[in-house]
């Protein structure tokens, strides 16, 4: 109908398929759910009963678990797909396309290698997108000229290689990621007409061509390299004007606002090497003091949204991690079709792409893809009102992030003000910029409040978009088949620990804080929606019920004392159901968004081991916030590659421990937990063979079992090992005397 009356969609939408088999499924688990409940409350062990106080602990386990699980399907009940229309995008005069800044942040050249950061900057401004209508902003919060050194670099290298990328349609366009592929990694359509010695010829000119450019990229990156191991910039390198900007006084936690244009689209003499206009591209570090607080990331992105509002002002902005590159050169297109569509995209305050990585194994050793999370929840919230702001990989409308809100006569003004109408010198917009990125600017103003991204909590992009979307906006989600973007995920177990301890940490701080999405949301989201953020929200809180499910009922198995019904009676059909029923389609649902079988059980491994610390800690360390005896701060996962041997091992899937202090406790704890399963399992096991039954314990003996099967490679690690990656000796000495401890302890 739409297209009869003259408006073509920029983008269609698509329900998910099955939902009737789902929802019969979904409500078989309900029913099951609550006989295993009502059996719980009517079995309890009388007074005086050994385990009466484990039942009612059980009790209470499953009652979070049956809660968690019906707030989980919320994003699975009505998960939408979204499908763009580029052609019909492209049919627009390449006036009316809207100019894109891109929001680029780095805060340590040691976690985040400026050579990576570079190749991350040469992908977003090679994008198949006009170069005049591009503005890419690296803010560096560490002020390092060590990053303001390598950027000069990108802007010299930036000449030759975005043509290269133009004259043979290269993906990806990061040449950090294409030069480490082969040289048939870009398309080579243009020659299937040719004759073959043609395309013979051509080939070999290509490869050339690719050898040449390899060549010119490793030595701007060995020159990167150099600098970045020496510690500083040699002065016959600091070529550029910018330099004067640094003094030996100067920290990265005290420094004042750095603004420097590098290179300027409007300028006649900014061109590469076939006459082309280059991207503006902008180097940012805001002023740091001690005395005043920064805010993290937000505040970076904040004084990225002051600064560019007065060099290039464009009415999209794209925000990507300096670890995260462009894998697909369309994908400004892509999130134009649903914020430029005439029907369906006045209200589309931003457009979210999956976080994927590059550096993945095959089977997920870390279960760091997240691919059930971005394959199948994202697209649940996106039916229910879109995605949250994943803090990467996502196209905002300017004024949504300002602090616009929606009404339905709002309709955006895609010819407004831009850089290419702004006739101001660089040396002005400089010091007009550095005035916007100082430490008071933002003193009695509603940045981090209303206007930008929110502050006082470490994740806050996904308070960000929460505000957005109770302003009246919604947001979409985009799964494209060629990913947009592609990152570097955790290779060991304790930065995959420590990351998700951020995370989980930053999602239970919303909950406890006024910006709660049950209360904040009322009146403003759907119910649905406002549950669907709460499945991340209260990632943490699983921690304790979990951690009670893998010891307690195997301590009873040890002491012989049931917390289960027998095999034999009615009530255990429900147990081995909902067990059976959920990890059945848990397997069904990740082998559909792409693991492996190996990678699902690496998933359930990963769930176990984080439950019991990373979330344990950011459950802790939220109750001790709410007494003031903590404060959340920003850890930034490490970017830089791990030694050779670590790296071999991550790419065998051997699970590397090592001897990070910062993960010592939470190796205590997966080592007593996996101990005083596996001690538990050898006495129940035995006892079943003396017995030759296993009476009421089978469900005790099958969960142990589960566990110890799960703890293989802790074991191996603990016992068998000999490599660096083995865990302590003093790890393995602290869980054996709590095992020994816990497994004495009497049982009341």
């Amino acid at each position: 109908m739409a297209e009869a009356s003259g408006h073509r969609p920029l983008f269609s939408t698509q329900s998910a398929s099955g939902r009737t088999v789902y929802k019969l499924f979904a409500g078989s688990m309900l029913v099951s759910i609550c006989l295993v409940l009502i059996y719980r409350v009517s079995h309890a062990p009388e007074a005086g009963e050994s385990g009466r106080w484990a039942w009612f602990g059980m009790l209470a386990a499953e009652l979070w678990f049956s809660f968690y699980w019906i707030i989980t399907q919320s994003v699975r009940w009505n998960p939408v797909y979204r499908t763009t229309f580029k052609d019909r995008l492209s049919q627009l005069e390449e006036a009316e396309l809207p100019c894109v800044d891109i929001f680029v942040c780095t805060a340590d050249p040691v976690a985040e290698p400026p050579a990576m950061v570079v190749s991350t900057v040469l992908s977003l401004m090679a994008y198949d997108y006009p170069p005049e209508k591009l503005s890419v902003y690296l803010s560096d919060d560490s002020g390092s000229e060590l990053t303001f050194y390598a950027i000069c670099e990108a802007a010299q290298f930036a000449k030759r290689w975005l043509p290269f990328c133009r004259r043979h349609r290269v993906e990806p366009r990061s040449p950090a990621a294409y030069f480490s592929g082969s040289a048939g990694a870009s398309d080579d359509k243009e020659h299937s007409d040719m004759k073959v010695g043609h395309v013979l010829f051509g080939f070999i000119c290509k490869n050339l061509k690719f050898l040449s450019f390899q060549n010119l990229f490793r030595e701007m990156e060995s020159r990167i390299d150099a600098v970045s191991i020496l510690g500083k910039v040699p002065k016959e390198q600091k070529t550029h004007k910018g330099f004067s900007e640094w003094t030996s006084e100067m920290t990265s936690k005290n420094h004042q606002p750095i603004v420097q244009i590098l290179i300027d689209s409007r300028e006649e003499t900014s061109v590469d090497i076939d006459g082309i206009v280059l991207p503006t591209l902008v180097y940012m570090a805001r002023e740091k003091r001690p005395q005043h607080h920064h805010n993290f990331k937000a505040g970076a992105m904040n004084a990225l949204l002051r600064v560019s509002s007065v060099i290039s002002n464009s009415p999209i902005i794209l925000n990507a991690d300096c670890d995260m590159y462009s894998n697909n050169s369309q994908s400004i297109r892509d999130a134009l079709c649903f914020v430029m569509d005439e029907q369906q995209g006045h209200d589309v305050a931003f457009v979210q792409f999956p976080q994927c990585y590059e550096n993945t194994t095959k089977n997920d050793l870390y279960a760091n893809a997240l691919k059930v999370l971005f394959g199948v929840e994202f697209s649940g919230l996106d039916g229910l009102g879109g995605p949250l702001y994943a803090g990467t990989g996502c196209f905002h409308r300017r004024n949504a992030l300002c602090g616009t809100k929606y009404t339905t006569e709002y309709k955006e003004d895609w010819k407004r003000r831009t850089k290419m109408e702004n006739r101001e010198t660089v040396s002005i917009l400089e010091d007009r910029a550095k005035s916007l990125a100082t430490c008071i600017y933002e003193l009695n103003t509603q940045w981090g409040k209303e206007i930008g991204l929110a502050y006082g909590c470490v994740v806050e992009d996904v308070i960000t978009g929460l505000m957005i979307q109770c302003r009246g906006w919604r947001s979409v989600y985009f799964n494209p088949e060629r990913k947009g973007f592609l990152g570097v995920a955790p290779t060991t177990l304790p930065q995959t620990l420590v990351q998700h301890k951020r995370w989980s940490e930053g999602d239970l701080q919303i909950v406890l804080s006024k910006y709660c999405p049950l209360f904040y949301g009322h009146g403003k989201l759907k119910l649905g929606h406002r549950i669907g953020y709460c499945i991340y929200c209260l990632w943490a809180p699983n921690s304790i019920p979990t951690l009670f499910y893998l010891t307690i009922p195997s301590l009873f198995l040890l002491k012989g004392v049931s917390l289960f019904p027998e095999a034999s009676s009615p009530w255990f059909v429900s147990f081995a159901y909902v067990a059976a029923a959920k990890n059945a389609y848990s397997l069904v649902e990740s082998l559909i968004s792409g693991d492996t079988l190996v990678g699902w059980w690496n998933i359930q491994r990963m769930w176990m081991l984080k439950r019991t610390t990373s979330y344990l800690f950011a459950t802790i360390d939220n109750m001790l916030a709410l007494v003031g005896a903590s404060k959340a701060g920003f850890v930034i996962t490490a970017k830089v590659a791990e030694p050779d041997d670590s790296a071999k091992r991550y790419e065998r899937e051997v699970m590397e421990f090592g001897t990070t202090a910062s993960a010592g406790v939470m190796f205590v704890i997966i080592g007593t937990t996996a101990l005083i399963n596996l001690a538990c399992l050898v006495v129940g096991l035995q006892r079943a063979v003396a017995d030759q039954a296993f009476g009421g314990l089978l469900m005790q003996n099958v969960i142990c079992g589960l566990v110890v099967a799960l703890n293989l490679p802790i074991y191996e690690a603990m016992f068998l090992r000999k490599d660096e990656g083995r865990m302590s000796s003093s790890t393995v000495f602290a869980s054996a005397g709590l095992t020994v401890l816990a497994c004495a302890l009497p049982v009341l």
